[in-house]
């Protein structure tokens, strides 16, 4: 009895000194998931404008405050950032003006959207309403909704991955698009280490902007993520090659490979764990070069800001993938 009293004080300590638990912070995920699919949705029902381009515009957002020092980082549920003046109006020298009669005369976009009288920028009910009416102006048509964020972000790059990420939310009809999968299964035959940043010659001098998996020609590639397939052909460095865009807005790139999966063609949605090709030694040269170096994938990753894009090391993140698929492994066990 004294035994087991003291395995479980020893038991009870360790808990409540551990960190947040896995499945806490899942709850806490879902929760903040279910907020914004509130607020999406209950925008769609009062404007007509499909949630999903909610859910793209508020996810590209996110992603290019997470990407920047010089703008916040979001403190709602929502990442919409909206610059200060622009909320304001442009002529409005009242950097604090929340009035939306106010705001509204001297040019600001600012609305308020939940009647309690104010325009404010720190409310995810004003600034989904504000970007919901701006919409609205132009129509709620996709072709419209389309020429509305033409004329809001002035960048062809931030339409089209606002875009994407509305066919991806609407095509699994939810927001948790956070899974992950490493490019080769687990039980090939595989090996890498870091070597972004290392010296390539061919072509002339620059940077090896990826990883290279070395591993038997054909194995199976797969996708890592959630995305949309933004390019898929020939490439004379990388040979055949595959570029997916995933719900981040981070660019994964694909190359070297044997070939494509069967029926794959740009524009596609792809997922964790799905079939996009096979390992193999294609590039340096016209299409149908092959052969001037062993087998092997070259996965490369870029990061937009909404301004511009720039590769980084993809190493830790094949590592962590790796690892959260060994765990997968275990678990069916």
């Amino acid at each position: 009895m004294k035994k087991a009293l003291i395995c479980f004080l020893l038991l009870f300590i360790t808990l409540s000194q551990a960190p947040e638990s896995y499945a806490t912070k899942t709850t806490s995920n879902q929760e903040t998931y279910q907020k914004r699919m509130e607020l999406y949705t209950h925008m769609e029902s009062i404007t007509h404008i499909p949630w999903y381009y909610f859910a793209g515009i508020d996810q590209y957002e996110r992603s290019v405050r997470r990407a920047r020092r010089d703008i916040p980082k979001e403190s709602g549920v929502l990442g919409i950032y909206i610059e200060p003046q622009r909320w304001i109006g442009s002529l409005n020298k009242n950097t604090s003006d929340t009035n939306p009669l106010t705001i509204e005369l001297l040019g600001g976009i600012g609305r308020d959207g939940n009647g309690d009288g104010k325009a404010l920028l720190t409310d995810d009910e004003d600034v989904i309403y504000t970007v919901a009416e701006y919409l609205q102006t132009y129509g709620i048509t996709k072709e419209h909704i389309e020429i509305g964020l033409w004329n809001y972000y002035q960048r062809s790059k931030a339409v089209d991955v606002v875009v994407e990420n509305a066919r991806m939310y609407q095509h699994f009809g939810r927001l948790d698009l956070e899974g992950s999968s490493f490019p080769v299964p687990l039980r090939s035959n595989y090996s890498y280490r870091s070597t972004w940043g290392d010296a390539r010659g061919w072509g002339g001098r620059r940077i090896h902007e990826g990883t290279d998996i070395f591993a038997d020609y054909g194995v199976p590639v797969r996708s890592t993520c959630y995305g949309v397939l933004e390019i898929m052909g020939w490439n004379k460095y990388g040979g055949w090659r595959i570029g997916i865009r995933d719900i981040n807005n981070t660019y994964h790139y694909l190359a070297h490979l044997s070939g494509f999966a069967k029926g794959l063609k740009v524009g596609q949605i792809v997922e964790p764990g799905m079939l996009i090709g096979g390992v193999g030694s294609s590039g340096y040269g016209p299409p149908g070069t092959a052969g001037k170096f062993p087998p092997h994938l070259h996965y490369g990753m870029y990061k937009d800001n909404g301004l511009n894009e720039w590769s980084f090391d993809p190493y830790p993140r094949l590592r962590s993938w790796e690892r959260q698929d060994r765990v997968k492994l275990r678990t069916k066990k």
